[in-house]
Parts: C-alpha cells; structure tokens; sequence
C-alpha cells in the first residue's frame, strides 16, 4: 500500500508504539531522522504522510522530534505526535529520565567484560567527528556510559552500552577509543564498510514516562534484517 510514494505497510510494520501522544519507530540504517544538508527525504515527512493518512487529517500533522539516531544507525526512535507531549519529553531527556540501552557489534573485546567509560570529548563541526579531549579543552563535555559484553560469535562480539549522557558519536568514539570499533564504523576507525552503508550500532531498548498518562513505558526494537545481526538473535 503506498501513500504519496510512501509504503504505507512497510511503515506500519516498523511501529513499535503510537498512541494519541506519540509514536516510535524502528529507524532503518538508511534513514536520516530529519531534514539535512544532504536533501534526501527523512523519516519525519514519511510518518507526517502516514498520519495524515491513518487520521484523515486536511491539512499538515504535527510531529516533533524528541531524539536523534545517526542515520547508519538503526533502532528505536521517538517522535511526538503533539507539542505538549514534546515538551514534556524534552523536559525527560533534560532531567535525565529517558534511557536508552543500545547493542553494537563489534571485532574485537574490550578490556574488560563490564565497565564504566567516561571521557571528554570535543565535537569537530566540519568534519561531523567527535575526538577524545580533556577537561581544560574549550567546548569539550563529559561523556559516560556502560557498557557489558553479551555475546561473541564468530570472531565478533555483541555489547550492551547504557548511554548516561547524550553526546555527540558518544558510543563511537568512546568505544573507539578503548579498542572496540563498531562493525562498518569507517569514521572511527573501521577496516571496511557494512554492504548496506550502516554500522552496526542499533538503539534496542528505550524506557521514559509517558508525558501525558505517567507510566512507565518501555519500548524493544528488533535487531534490523542482516545476516550478523541474525547471529545474535
């Protein structure tokens, strides 16, 4: 079913929650989250057509980004489907309730099984790369997350990474940084790209409190279709 040049079924298919309030996708690697330089048509005019679709709405839908995946990064990925629930997000993300657990693959193990990373990074606008900084660099910011190793299958391991802040390639560069280049990350540092352009990095679970009813929603994102990713199914 296609709607205005979209696949309409194909959307629906990747929904892993709407309500009133919000809805939450499952982004595929080749998608960008909004309009960019690049001109190609983001995520946010597909799920704005499909609304007008599903409601019947004359004129435009409004949706709100609440939170950004890179665009050869997969997962889940929420949007607001009114400006006061919006707000409300952004307040979450600001107060630090809204987590994000991802699953990266990765060729090499780190260091250790399980670990706490904390690094300053500074963002290079030009080049779109973050670098590893310290804390006397101008611009620089503290990044931290955890991490755990889940899984390792022909000579490539899956990593559980809890974002504690939410900086800039925060997952890439710091997991870079301590040996563990994400699959097809050739920004940081990768041997050769995936076939489909994406890295393997894929945003699994996202818990927050619903804006507007107060529960505790949690949301999992089933790994995108790929052969490496299917290993670790």
């Amino acid at each position: 079913m296609s709607v205005n040049n979209i696949d309409i079924s194909s959307l629906i298919d990747r929904i892993l929650y709407e309500d009133n309030h919000l809805i939450i996708i499952n982004k595929l690697p080749s998608e960008i989250v909004q309009g960019d330089k690049t001109g190609d048509s983001p995520l946010s005019d597909s799920i704005k057509k499909y609304l007008i679709w599903k409601y019947n709405k004359p004129g435009e839908a409004f949706l709100g980004t609440v939170h950004r995946l890179d665009r050869p990064v997969s997962g889940a990925l929420v949007y607001a489907k009114t400006s006061k629930a919006l707000t409300r997000m952004n307040q979450q993300i600001k107060d630090g309730n809204l987590t994000k657990v991802y699953h990266a693959i990765v060729a090499k193990l780190p260091p250790k099984e399980s670990d706490l990373l904390e690094h300053w990074l500074i963002k290079n606008e030009k080049q779109n790369k973050s670098y590893i900084s310290n804390s006397k660099t101008s611009g620089a910011k503290l990044a931290k997350l955890k991490y755990k190793v889940l899984k390792s299958i022909d000579n490539y391991h899956l990593i559980e990474i809890e974002l504690l802040t939410g900086r800039h390639h925060q997952i890439r560069v710091q997991l870079s940084e301590i040996g563990c280049i994400i699959k097809g990350d050739l920004k940081y540092g990768a041997p050769r790209s995936n076939k489909n352009a994406s890295i393997s990095l894929h945003a699994r679970t996202i818990s927050f409190i619903h804006p507007v009813s107060k529960l505790v929603i949690s949301i999992f994102a089933p790994y995108p279709t790929d052969d490496i990713w299917e290993k670790f199914e």
